[in-house]
């Protein structure tokens, strides 16, 4: 190497550790003989060679912190409340964001426990629960007005997680269940009184109409004997209700009979109701038969005189 390129070599070298570069959301804090001389940007910077150094690197995006706490609530139950606080450092205080605080971290974390510890001794177990966006925004609250000082933005406080004892927790999900099939009793109970007065409803209903509709079959069976009574007044002169009813009556024994004998497997016998008057009633249905058949030949001719003789034998027999 030729001696004359020396000392360009030299000074190439100091010139080039002048040169850095600062990465994207990032802020070089530079300081010349130890004391703050100001910020490098994101890109290509230059410094003098052995007088200015960067002293640190400052991460400008949102950085989020989890701290759990540990605490007591009003019943007297200890919970582990979990926060995550997001922040970021402000543009404009850099300066104060690197040289007024050692930690963050350990700053932001006693801010946490201290509003923790004094909000939620003062709700019950429930209510931590149903209240944990009110401990959110009194932490975020009490590190805004804080830490801007310093040079920190709180952007969002979140309480992410609230977990009490195993056994707390397990109380309440009995407490829970029980609430639950107690409820779930209840409507069944309500459920199946509905079904039992339906039921009784439908039942009632029916047998309404069940009656209503016995009423106008005897209804219809009173107008057909009435129409009866009266067209058989009518052909036969001097024959009483009284006696058309009996006729009637005879007719609907001989239609059983007739049912009974076309069922192969009935069993039912009809006698009279008492052993000696079956001979009687026989010849007793023989005489009316005879009677009728006598009626029916001359239509005309008025009932003789033994007909009514006859009918009240029959319904005294």
């Amino acid at each position: 190497m030729e001696p004359a390129l020396l000392p360009l070599i030299v000074i190439g070298l100091i010139v080039f550790s002048g040169i850095y570069t600062v990465r994207q959301q990032t802020v070089a804090i530079v300081e010349r003989f130890g004391k703050f001389n100001g910020t490098a940007f994101p890109g290509l910077n230059f410094k003098i060679p052995f007088i200015d150094r960067v002293a640190a690197r400052v991460n400008m995006r949102v950085q989020q912190l989890d701290v759990v706490v540990e605490t007591k609530t009003l019943d007297d139950v200890f919970v582990d409340v979990k926060v995550s606080v997001q922040f970021q450092v402000m543009p404009d205080k850099v300066y104060e964001a690197y040289y007024k605080l050692t930690n963050i971290h350990d700053q932001v974390s006693a801010y946490v426990f201290d509003v923790v510890r004094a909000r939620v001794p003062l709700l019950k177990l429930d209510d931590v629960f149903s209240k944990k966006e009110d401990i959110a925004m009194a932490v975020k609250h009490e590190l805004h007005d804080t830490m801007d000082d310093f040079g920190y933005d709180i952007l969002k406080a979140l309480v992410t997680d609230i977990d009490p004892d195993d056994k707390v927790k397990h109380a309440m999900n009995e407490i829970n269940a029980a609430t639950r099939m107690r409820m779930a009793a209840s409507e069944k109970g309500e459920a199946d009184r509905i079904l039992k007065v339906k039921a009784a409803e439908a039942e009632a209903q029916s047998k309404a109409l069940e009656g209503q509709g016995i009423a106008n079959q005897r209804k219809a069976i009173i107008e057909g004997l009435q129409q009866s009574v009266a067209e058989f007044q009518q052909s036969i002169h001097g024959a009483t209700a009284q006696d058309v009813m009996m006729i009637v009556l005879l007719t609907q024994y001989f239609d059983t009979l007739k049912d009974i004998a076309d069922r192969s497997q009935s069993n039912t016998i009809m006698l009279p109701n008492n052993p000696g008057g079956l001979s009687g009633f026989a010849d007793q249905i023989r005489e009316v038969m005879i009677s009728a058949n006598l009626i029916s030949a001359n239509p005309n001719d008025r009932i003789p005189a033994n007909f009514a003789k006859q009918m009240d034998t029959i319904k005294q027999g």
